[in-house]
């Protein structure tokens, strides 16, 4: 079963897979989530917000890490930020697989009309299987899930298939 809240499967992660998150988060953190952040930070470490704010980005990456309740939107960019990161050649394998137009595994905006097939959903599922651990790939899926619930209802199903 997918976990249906980017905050419940952010808990879920190991202690390095969400240390890896916020590295990446921080690295290149987007503006309408980054002050979500900073007050999880500065309420969870209780600090007033300009010295969160003025924390170094490895400081930032290592005090979201341990946070286990960042808000559901914090999560949700935290676990996309996983794999924009380490994860990125997932996305990629993924969306060749299932035929959307993507560059360096960010959909281009074409995808967003695009309606994926069971089959190409399939197929893509099955590529990420033949290349990465099974954890990954399930954690990709849920990421995905997340994202757009009905766009990607099938991958739920999927994901509970046998490899």
């Amino acid at each position: 079963m997918f976990e249906k809240t980017a905050t419940r499967l952010w808990k879920q992660l190991s202690r390095e897979d969400r240390l890896a998150a916020a590295q990446y988060f921080w690295h290149e953190p987007h503006a309408e989530v980054m002050g979500a952040a900073l007050a999880s930070i500065a309420k969870a470490r209780h600090l007033r917000p300009q010295v969160a704010r003025s924390l170094s980005e490895e400081d930032k990456a290592r005090a979201t890490s341990v946070l286990l309740e960042p808000g559901e939107t914090v999560a949700a960019s935290l676990l996309v930020a996983l794999h924009l990161g380490q994860r990125r050649p997932m996305l990629g394998t993924f969306l060749d697989a299932v035929g959307l137009p993507h560059e360096n595994g960010l959909l281009k905006d074409a995808g967003d009309d695009v309606t994926i097939t069971e089959s190409a959903a399939e197929a893509g599922v099955q590529r990420l299987r033949a290349a990465h651990p099974e954890e990954h790939v399930r954690l990709y899926l849920n990421t995905l899930w997340l994202q757009d619930p009905e766009r990607w209802r099938m991958l739920e199903r999927l994901a509970e298939s046998p490899g």
